[in-house]
């Protein structure tokens, strides 16, 4: 069995935006009502501790694996039982961003849906927490998603102040401040993250394309 640290790094690696291929459809064609159904089409796309959380495990295939199982929990620590909300979340965030055409209201509906869960373990986690970074930008992202800009900027400067080394959140603010036109802020925020983290190739990226004029916004 790897050890925590091992662990704990991969989680790292996993930490950031992941960027799936999805077939184009009409609201959720082809998927359960409801991501408690745990088609394997949106499984697939979670983290790898989520088949072993609290109810995933009752219904994926090998998730009573209780040598994983406490794996996880060795990693992750008592907050452990509560992230089946953050896979939940994860799956309503990715319903809405990658598998939903059209239909803004029922878009809108998830990712509203999809910060809930991701609050409900940002209420209990310890601010120590591994993944809370993660959770909180993922939360800013869906708060830039539902058009409230200054509310994902305070998430995502949250996110910052729990791990300033943690990249994700400032590639994501800088996008922000890019689209709404403010490349001297975008310039400033991209400084500011790899002045913390500076082998982060997708913030060398966005700084290379603010000083090209390159239009086309980073995928990472």
């Amino acid at each position: 069995m790897r050890n925590a640290a091992t662990m704990s790094r991969q989680m790292l690696l996993w930490m950031g935006v992941l960027f799936v291929q999805a077939a184009p459809a009409q609201g959720l064609s082809g998927l359960p009502d409801a991501v408690t159904g745990y088609d394997p089409r949106e499984v697939r796309l979670l983290p790898p501790f989520c088949p072993y959380t609290q109810d995933f495990r009752a219904h994926i295939p090998g998730g009573g694996n209780r040598d994983e199982i406490d794996k996880w929990k060795s990693v992750l620590g008592p907050t452990y039982e509560h992230m089946h909300h953050y896979c939940w979340g994860l799956m309503k965030m990715n319903r809405a961003v990658l598998f939903i055409r059209g239909e803004k209201e029922l878009k809108v509906s998830y990712l509203v849906d999809s910060n809930k869960e991701f609050d409900y373990v940002i209420d209990r986690a310890p601010i120590d927490f591994i993944l809370l970074p993660e959770i909180v930008t993922k939360k800013a992202e869906n708060l830039v998603r539902l058009g409230r800009g200054p509310a994902a900027i305070v998430e995502f400067s949250r996110a910052i102040d729990m791990k300033p080394d943690y990249w994700p959140p400032y590639a994501h603010m800088s996008d922000y401040y890019r689209q709404a036109g403010d490349k001297a802020k975008a310039r400033e925020v991209l400084e500011q993250g790899l002045s913390r983290a500076p082998d982060s190739d997708p913030l060398k990226r966005r700084l290379a394309e603010l000083a090209t004029g390159n239009s086309q916004r980073s995928k990472e």
